[in-house]
C-alpha cells in the first residue's frame, strides 16, 4: 500500500515537473511542425537514465498522447516517432524501442531495441523516375494485443493478436492471430498458447 502510494506520487510528480516542456510543445506547435518538433522532445526525453528518466517520459507522454497510462515503464534511449500512439496500463517498453504510431494493450512487454512501425506502407517506390524520399507514404496505426511478449529487436508492421509472443529478431509483415507464438523472417506461427 506504501508502495503504491509513493509509486503515484512520483508519477504525480513527474507529471508537474514536465508541464513547462508540455507548455512549450503546444505553443511552439501551433506555429511550427509539431511532428518534428515532437520527435525532437522524444529524443531530449529518451536520454534520461533509469526510473526516473522513465517517469519523466510517462509525465510528458501522458500529456501529449492520445492516451499513455500513467503505470507505463518506458526505458533509456526508447523513441516515439509518431504523436498517435496509445499505451494501455501496465506496458513495459524496453531500452531503445523505436514506437510508430500504434495500440499498445495492456500488459504487454517490449523486449530491448523493439520497432514498432507505422504499417508497411510507410514509403512508396512505385515511380522509379521520382527520388523514394519524395514519394510519400502511409502511416497506419497497428495494434499490439494485451498481454503479449515482444521479444528483443523484434521489428513489428502488422497487428499482433492478444496473448501473442513474438520470437526475438522476428519480422512480423502479417496479422498475428490471438495467443499465438511466432518467429522468425518472416514471423511464422510456431504454435497456439494454451487458452
Amino acid at each position: 500500500m506504501v508502495k503504491q502510494s509513493l509509486k503515484h506520487l512520483l508519477r504525480s510528480l513527474a507529471s508537474t515537473i514536465m508541464l513547462p516542456l508540455v507548455l512549450l510543445y503546444r505553443v511552439v506547435g501551433l506555429v511550427g511542425d509539431k511532428d518534428s518538433l515532437f520527435a525532437a522532445i522524444s529524443q531530449l526525453l529518451s536520454l534520461l537514465p533509469g526510473k526516473t528518466g522513465s517517469y519523466l517520459r510517462v509525465g510528458f507522454y501522458r500529456w501529449v498522447l492520445p492516451a499513455c497510462a500513467d503505470s507505463v515503464y518506458i526505458g533509456f534511449g526508447a523513441l516515439f516517432a509518431q504523436r498517435d500512439t496509445i499505451i494501455e496500463e501496465g506496458v513495459y517498453v524496453g531500452p531503445q524501442c523505436n514506437i510508430g504510431c500504434c495500440w499498445i494493450g495492456n500488459n504487454t512487454l517490449l523486449g530491448s531495441g523493439v520497432h514498432l512501425m507505422s504499417g508497411k506502407g510507410q514509403h512508396c517506390f512505385d515511380d522509379i523516375k521520382t527520388p523514394i524520399k519524395d514519394q510519400g507514404g502511409r502511416f497506419d496505426r497497428i495494434v499490439v494485443g494485451e498481454d503479449c511478449w515482444i521479444g528483443n529487436g523484434a521489428l513489428v508492421m502488422a497487428n499482433i493478436g492478444k496473448g501473442c509472443v513474438v520470437g526475438a529478431g522476428s519480422v512480423v509483415s502479417k496479422p498475428v492471430p490471438e495467443y499465438s507464438i511466432v518467429s522468425g523472417n518472416p514471423a511464422q506461427v510456431l504454435r497456439q498458447r494454451m487458452k
